[in-house]
Formats: structure tokens, C-alpha cells, sequence
């Protein structure tokens, strides 16, 4: 068995925890949290510490927190020479502190706390300093995922960034669209079948040539409407600046 730490207590972190708990080559041996309650609920209380010099070497430590402390966290580890990686999408592999042998373990998804994940289809990202602990990091990944990839930190970056388009801004446009829906006395369950069959339409076409709209057609005449009826001026703003980039289809503007 592959031995792992987990070092976080938030919704990678616990992902991570469910995820590994139900593989048959990897155990985790032990978790860090500041607060042992935060994880009590996922994993056997004697494997929780909350204090660094507890840690113990195992084959893989897997640092989980905000990108802000990956650094402080790394230099706190009371040991050398181990492989360490973090989950961060934007963070360098630098970041992490020399001691240990460092490493990226990216899984790039969106995680709720509330939200169950199909672990065997999230893509994992991995990074290493030398080929023997990218084996280790693939066989890890493997085990949990059909979907595992050679990432170098700028690409990572690259990734992280298109994420945040497809997936964060792309969820903030569906609340915009709830709140229309609201203001107007309209089900927003209306527009779900329609959310549905966009985001399918890209298993099968690349995203351009799904595109449809008034804005890929140039229809003035049902811009000028929208327009003229969103009376809320960032509303206004976005419909206006999509539609340009759309006829623009991603040009320089």
C-alpha cells in the first residue's frame, strides 16, 4: 500500500479524504487539521493531528490549502527529503519549500462540500522534479481517476485561468439569468433543459462552432431589445461586452 498525508481541512482536502479512503492501493496514514472536528466526520480520529511535529514521513504528502499558505505550511513540515506536492491550479511548484522533494497534484475540478464528486473522471494535473516521484504521483492519481495528466506549472496556470472562464464566470451567468428569471416572475427551471444541452453540445463540437445567439447572428434589431429591457447597468455592461466578443469570435477587441 501507498502511504499518503493529507495536510488541509477544506473541500479539496475532504475530497481528497472520501476519494482515497475508498482506494485499494493507497491509505491514508495521516490527516492534518487545526481542528480535529473539522474532519472527525470523514476519518478515524487517530489518524487527525493538529500539531506539525506530529507528522510522520509517508510515501506522499499532499498539502491542501489556500495558495496563501502553501509556503508557510511547507516550511513547517518536520521532516526532509519527502515528497511533498500541492493542489494549488496557479501556485508554481517552486512555492514549495526545497527540503523535500516538491511535486504538483492538481485536480482540476469544482468542489462543494455538499456536492458529490465522480472522483474516476476528475482530471488530475501532476508536476515533478524527477521522474521516479512523477510515477508515484501517477500511480496515486490512477488510483482514483481514469483521467491523469503531465502538467508543467505554466500550463497549469493556463488551465486555471480557462477554468475560471468556463466554469466560475460561466455559473456567475446563470445567476444573472435566475435573477432576470426572478425579477419577471419566471421559473428558473425553465432554463435548465437549455443549460443542459449547451454544455453537452461540447462532447461533440468545439465550443465556436456550438455557438449560437443573436450576437453570432448580428441581430441588431434583438440586441438593441435586450438592451433596452435590462434596466440594471452591470447587466447591461456583460450583455454588451459578450456580444462584442462573440462577433468578434475571441479576437483582440
Amino acid at each position: 500500500m501507498i502511504q499518503i498525508t493529507i495536510i488541509g481541512s477544506g473541500n479539496v482536502a475532504q475530497h481528497l479524504i472520501k476519494a482515497f479512503s475508498a482506494s485499494k492501493i493507497v491509505e491514508i496514514k495521516q490527516v492534518f487539521s487545526r481542528k480535529k472536528e473539522a474532519l472527525i466526520h470523514l476519518i478515524d480520529s487517530e489518524k487527525i493531528v493538529t500539531d506539525f511535529a506530529a507528522l510522520e514521513p509517508t510515501d506522499l504528502h499532499i498539502i491542501s490549502v489556500s495558495d496563501n499558505a502553501i509556503s508557510e505550511v511547507s516550511e513547517q513540515l518536520p521532516f526532509n527529503n519527502q515528497l511533498v506536492v500541492h493542489t494549488s491550479g496557479t501556485s508554481s511548484i517552486e512555492l514549495l519549500n526545497p527540503k523535500n522533494r516538491r511535486g504538483v497534484f492538481y485536480p482540476l475540478q469544482t468542489f462543494s462540500k455538499n456536492k458529490e464528486i465522480n472522483y474516476s473522471i476528475v482530471p488530475f494535473c501532476l508536476e515533478a522534479e524527477n521522474t521516479a516521484d512523477f510515477k508515484l504521483l501517477e500511480t496515486v492519481a490512477k488510483s482514483i481517476s481514469t483521467a491523469v495528466y503531465s502538467i508543467s506549472s505554466e500550463q497549469r496556470k493556463a488551465l486555471h485561468v480557462a477554468a475560471v472562464f468556463v466554469s466560475n464566470f460561466t455559473n456567475h451567468l446563470y445567476q444573472i439569468g435566475q435573477e432576470v428569471c426572478e425579477e419577471n416572475q419566471v421559473p428558473f427551471a425553465v432554463l435548465r433543459p437549455l443549460i443542459q444541452e449547451t454544455a453537452d453540445k461540447i462532447n461533440t463540437l468545439d465550443p465556436i462552432d456550438a455557438q449560437t445567439g443573436p450576437a453570432i447572428r448580428h441581430d441588431s434589431n434583438t440586441i438593441d431589445s435586450h438592451l433596452a429591457f435590462l434596466q440594471d447597468e452591470n447587466k447591461k455592461n456583460i450583455y454588451k461586452i459578450l456580444t462584442q466578443s462573440i462577433q468578434h469570435n475571441g479576437k483582440k477587441l
